[in-house]
């Protein structure tokens, strides 16, 4: 299961007003090969579910993630960091061995 800190629901409710996005769009996250520690964080806003997609809903926020992906990010919080300091959002994988020092990036 992947979920959401209370940050990063109000940040993506917030985000998706915005945007405009369409009724019933909802958090993608995934990863990819590349970066410096190996593997990479993707996120995003969609509204259309594959046939390999594994969804979840946290505090009212959906999440969707390719079957590929949960393997890696199984247990994971989303998080949001705003601030002076703040990165935007933060992947809390408590998988990772090891990441890169901007946090975008891992490996296991």
């Amino acid at each position: 299961m992947i979920t959401v800190s209370e940050n990063a629901k109000n940040k993506a409710i917030s985000l998706m007003a915005e945007d405009n996005a369409p009724k019933g769009s909802f958090i993608r996250v995934g990863v990819k090969g590349g970066g410096c520690s190996g593997l990479t964080y993707d996120m995003s806003f969609d509204h259309i579910i594959n046939d390999d997609d594994k969804e979840f809903e946290d505090k009212g926020v959906k999440i969707v993630c390719d079957k590929k992906s949960i393997l890696y990010l199984a247990g994971t919080e989303l998080d949001f960091s705003g601030g002076l300091n703040g990165k935007g959002f933060v992947f809390i994988n408590p998988n990772a061995n090891r990441t890169c020092g901007c946090g975008e990036s891992f490996s296991l």
